[in-house]
C-alpha cells in the first residue's frame, strides 16, 4: 500500500503544474456532455421563435454562456484539486475522467 501512496504522490507532484489544464479539460469534458441536453432544452423554449432570434440563443448559450462556465468554473475546479494531497489527487482525477466518459457513453455520446 504504501508503495501505490508513494507512486500516487509522485505522479501529482508532476500533475500540479498542469492543474488550470486539467481543471479545463474536466469542465469541458462535462460541458461536452451536457450540450445535447441543454441545447434541446433551448430548441423547445424558443423553437417556434424566428431564425434571427433562435440563432442569436444559440451563440450566446453555446459560446458565451459554456465559455463563461469554462472560464469561470476551472480556477475554481484547479483550486480545489490543489487541496488534495497527492494520495487522494491522482484517484479523484482518475475516477472523475473515467465517470465523464461513462456518463458520455450512457449518453451515447461515444
Amino acid at each position: 500500500m504504501e508503495t501505490i501512496q508513494v507512486l500516487c504522490n509522485k505522479l501529482a507532484a508532476s500533475l500540479h503544474p498542469w492543474m488550470s489544464e486539467i481543471a479545463t479539460a474536466l469542465v469541458a469534458c462535462v460541458l461536452i456532455v451536457l450540450a445535447p441536453d441543454i441545447n434541446r432544452a433551448l430548441q423547445r423554449l424558443v423553437g417556434a421563435r424566428h431564425f434571427v432570434v433562435r440563432t442569436s440563443l444559440f451563440i450566446l448559450i453555446n459560446a458565451f454562456g459554456f465559455g463563461i462556465l469554462i472560464v469561470w468554473l476551472a480556477p475554481q475546479l484547479a483550486s480545489g484539486l490543489r487541496g488534495l494531497t497527492g494520495t487522494w489527487l491522482v484517484p479523484v482525477l482518475v475516477l472523475s475522467f473515467i465517470f465523464i466518459g461513462v456518463w458520455a457513453q450512457r449518453q451515447r455520446q461515444l
